[in-house]
């Protein structure tokens, strides 16, 4: 049992270093990391269903962590820039595109469902 509680510390502390890693040296990480705070403090401080509190949680969680495949994708495919090809540009190119479709459609639903309390809260000032 001790082992196996050592082994799972070994992983979080190896996935608390990616995050950290990520966090260091991606300023596109940084950006996305920035704007989920900015949202979990929406989420703590409007009065928002479950369930639109859940979907801003799962779509802004979705995103960071496509970012973090596709850093992780980027990073592994640059280990073969000797023998770069069409296929790493590609691979690249896509794996950005899918961060990119997910954070559009994560600001979709965000302004879906904080739209309403933004226009409130201009409307008042």
């Amino acid at each position: 049992m001790i082992q196996f509680i050592k082994g799972l510390m070994r992983s979080f502390r190896a996935a608390a270093r990616g995050i950290e890693v990520a966090l260091r040296e991606e300023r596109t990480f940084r950006v996305m990391a920035a704007s989920a705070l900015v949202v979990i403090g929406l989420i703590c401080l409007l009065p928002l269903s479950l369930e639109q509190r859940l979907l801003l949680l799962l779509v802004t969680g979705t995103v960071l962590v496509l970012e973090l495949l596709n850093t992780a994708l980027e990073r592994f495919v640059d280990v073969t820039k000797p023998r770069l090809s069409p296929y790493v540009r590609d691979v690249k190119d896509l794996m950005a595109a899918a961060v990119l479709l997910a954070s559009g459609i994560a600001a979709i639903i965000a302004a879906v469902i904080l739209g309403p309390y933004a226009i409130s809260f201009l409307l008042h000032v």
